[in-house]
C-alpha cells in the first residue's frame, strides 16, 4: 500500500464544539465556498484603520478563529453590495463597525499585503476593486470581511473569531450553497514529498524551481525536480486534476501578461506531458497576469518572484 492510499480523511477534527452554533453569515444563494479553515486556538490582527506609517494598524483578537472564503461566478453586483448585506447581518448579531474602507481608502496595495488574506485560488483580491469591514462584539468576539472582484468574479472572505466562554450568536441557518457541511481534513503521511504536502494540506505550491526571463515564456527543457514530484503526485492521487497557472510581474499592460502567463503554464504543461509521460487530460493551463502577486513589484526581486507558475490540485 503506497503512502497516498494510506492518507485518510478525518471528518470533523477541525470544528470547534463551542463553534456548531455560532455566527453563520447568510451568503447568496450563487455563491460556492471554497474554504474553510478552522484553528482551535489561534491569534489575528484584525485592521482597526488604513494603511499609515509603514504599517496596517491592527488589534489582536483571541480564540476559535474561523477563515472562510466563498466565490460568486457571474453577476453584475458591486463590492458594497456584495458586502452591505453581511455587515447587516454582523450589525444585528450585536456587532459595531470598527474600521471600513475601500481599496485605494484602504491603503491600496500596501494594505492588501499587510492584512491576513486566505491564499490563492480559495480568495483573490484585485486591489483595484476591494472592500474591508472590521466588526467588535465587545465580549472577545471580532469579524472582519473583505469583498474583491476581478475579471467577472466577486471574491468573499470572512475571518470571525469566538473566544472560549463566550455563548455563541445564533444566526438562522444559511442555505447549503452558502456554508456547506463540515470538509474532511487530509491527514498527509511523513513521507510525503514537499510539493504533495503543499497540493494535500493548502490545495496549491509554487513551482520554485522554474525559471521564467522577464517578458519571456521559454522553459529550458530539462529535468526539473517540482516536476518530477508533480509526475510522481499524479501517478498516486489518481482521481485528481492539475491546474497550472502562470503569474507575472506588473511590466506591460494586464491583457498581454494575462496572455504571456497562460503561456508559461503552458510551457510546463508540456513538460509534464512530454518529459513525464503525464496524460494531457490530467494537467490544465490558466493565466493570471499579475493579479496575484507575492511579493512587491516595486524591486527586482519581487517582481522576479511574481513571475512564476503555481499548481493547484483540483478533485
Amino acid at each position: 500500500m503506497n503512502w497516498l492510499q494510506r492518507a485518510c480523511f478525518c471528518f470533523g477534527l477541525l470544528t470547534c464544539p463551542h463553534l456548531a452554533d455560532a455566527l453563520q453569515l447568510e451568503l447568496p444563494s450563487v455563491a460556492r465556498q471554497t474554504a474553510e479553515r478552522v484553528s482551535a486556538f489561534d491569534g489575528y490582527a484584525m485592521p482597526t484603520g488604513p494603511f499609515t506609517d509603514g504599517q496596517v494598524p491592527s488589534v489582536t483578537f483571541e480564540g476559535a478563529v474561523e477563515r472562510l472564503t466563498w466565490r460568486i461566478d457571474s453577476g453584475s453586483s458591486t463590492t458594497l453590495q456584495t458586502l452591505a448585506p453581511l455587515r447587516d447581518q454582523l450589525l444585528a448579531a450585536g456587532f459595531t463597525v470598527l474600521f471600513e474602507c475601500e481599496g485605494r481608502d484602504c491603503g491600496g496595495f500596501d494594505f492588501r499585503f499587510g492584512t491576513e488574506v486566505v491564499p490563492a485560488p480559495d480568495m483573490h483580491v484585485d486591489i483595484q476593486d476591494f472592500r474591508f469591514l472590521s466588526a467588535d462584539a465587545n465580549d472577545g468576539r471580532g469579524a472582519s470581511l473583505l469583498v474583491s472582484r476581478s475579471r467577472g468574479a466577486t471574491y468573499i472572505q470572512a475571518i470571525i473569531v469566538t473566544p472560549a466562554g463566550v455563548a455563541p450568536v445564533v444566526q438562522e441557518a444559511a442555505p447549503a450553497t452558502a456554508k456547506s457541511a463540515p470538509k474532511p481534513v487530509v491527514v498527509v503521511p511523513t513521507e510525503a514529498t514537499p510539493i504533495a504536502r503543499q497540493l494535500l494540506e493548502n490545495g496549491h505550491a509554487v513551482l520554485s524551481d522554474l525559471a521564467f526571463a522577464p517578458g519571456g515564456s521559454n522553459l529550458e527543457q530539462r529535468a526539473y525536480a517540482s516536476l518530477k514530484e508533480l509526475a510522481a503526485f499524479l501517478a498516486e492521487y489518481a482521481e485528481g486534476t492539475l491546474v497550472l497557472v502562470g503569474h507575472t510581474d506588473t511590466v506591460g499592460d494586464l491583457a498581454t501578461n494575462i496572455r504571456l502567463s497562460k503561456r508559461r503554464a503552458e510551457a510546463v504543461r508540456t513538460l509534464l506531458i512530454g518529459m513525464h509521460n503525464v496524460s494531457p487530460e490530467r494537467v490544465e493551463a490558466e493565466g493570471n497576469g499579475y493579479l496575484s502577486p507575492i511579493a512587491s513589484n516595486l524591486t527586482p526581486e519581487g517582481r522576479e518572484a511574481n513571475r512564476r507558475v503555481e499548481v493547484m490540485l483540483k478533485p
